[in-house]
């Protein structure tokens, strides 16, 4: 019956506008062949042979939510460099809107290079990862220019992303803006912030890792009971509708104020490649399938499906609604 349901669900996705506003990174990956050893120091010499930029951070929820089959808009601000023509190509092959990105002439876009080196008969392996990030404060002309975006683009919209990796791109005027149009207008808020979670009280609902919970609560987590206190916890301190946390090989677990904790399973542990970006697949089906009005554990069910499929694929990756049909009709 769930995947009757869950199936129904995605039916809805191509007709629900979803907001993400963040930190756009570019994961970029250079490919290099292993040649020699260097004369100048004890370290390997690549032959570069591709360079791929892919989505990353906000930018990666994005792309999910445009896959899945959402409609979906981008804020935030990008560099004037490749890297950020890069990914407004990447998001726009994908229909997604991106007019709510700023070039800024003074920010280079946040970057995440990962080096990977492997021979001609031999398994490539990242070696290095270089990160460029933007922590400054965004001067008062570049946050008004992104809420007068959001001003533009939130009344379009049925649900909203706010994706922060603490690259400063959400202020706390633009955090104000966008929890207070949540409310107003009754859309649902859903907040993925890896270090400063409490900042986003009033949201509806918020994505942490068991790691993340951890810390927001200033707990060690041994158990299912610890996990099950600390989710309690933050979803009182947080005033949200839901939490979801997700736990690596053991699923999830969604708080609920209504005091309902649902326990999800992984929905395939066979082959698990690489869980870089999973958590933003899980906010991306999360958050469209809410927008369509589904309960709050149907949605964290085809999030975890969702998830399940990205992390068998190599590198940072986005999910088709196609695929998610596939895997629910088995």
């Amino acid at each position: 019956m769930d995947n009757k349901i869950l199936l129904d669900t995605i039916k809805y996705f191509n007709k629900q506008h979803i907001t993400v506003i963040g930190d756009i990174v570019a994961d970029i990956y250079l490919h290099g062949i292993i040649d020699r050893i260097s004369r100048e120091a004890p370290v390997l010499v690549l032959q570069q042979s591709e360079e791929k930029i892919v989505a990353g951070g906000a930018a990666n929820v994005v792309n999910n939510i445009a896959t899945i089959g959402g409609k979906v808009s981008a804020i935030g601000i990008l560099g004037d460099d490749n890297a950020a023509y890069g990914l407004k190509n990447i998001l726009e092959k994908n229909a997604a809107d991106t007019s709510g990105l700023a070039i800024s002439p003074n920010r280079s876009t946040i970057t995440k290079t990962r080096i990977v080196a492997g021979g001609r008969a031999t398994v490539s392996q990242q070696i290095v990862r270089i990160d460029n990030d933007n922590n400054s404060p965004l001067p008062n002309a570049e946050e008004k220019l992104l809420l007068d975006k959001l001003a533009a683009i939130l009344p379009q919209t049925q649900g909203i992303v706010l994706s922060d990796y603490g690259s400063g791109t959400i202020t706390p005027a633009v955090r104000t803006m966008v929890i207070a149009y949540s409310k107003q207008h009754n859309i649902p808020c859903m907040v993925d912030s890896r270090y400063s979670i409490h900042d986003f009280k009033g949201v509806t609902y918020v994505k942490q890792n068991d790691a993340e919970l951890a810390a927001a609560v200033n707990m060690d987590i041994k158990n299912t009971n610890d996990l099950y206190t600390a989710g309690k916890l933050l979803l009182t301190q947080m005033k949200a509708a839901g939490i979801l946390v997700t736990c690596g090989e053991k699923g999830m677990v969604l708080f609920e104020s209504n005091g309902k904790i649902s326990s999800i399973p992984v929905s395939d542990k066979s082959e698990v490649y690489d869980v870089s970006g999973a958590g933003d697949t899980c906010v991306a089906a999360f958050i469209t399938a809410i927008a369509t009005g589904a309960e709050p554990v149907h949605a964290a069910k085809l999030s975890n499906y969702a998830a399940g499929i990205a992390v068998r694929k190599m590198g940072t990756a986005t999910v088709s609604a196609q695929e998610l049909i596939t895997v629910l009709e088995k």
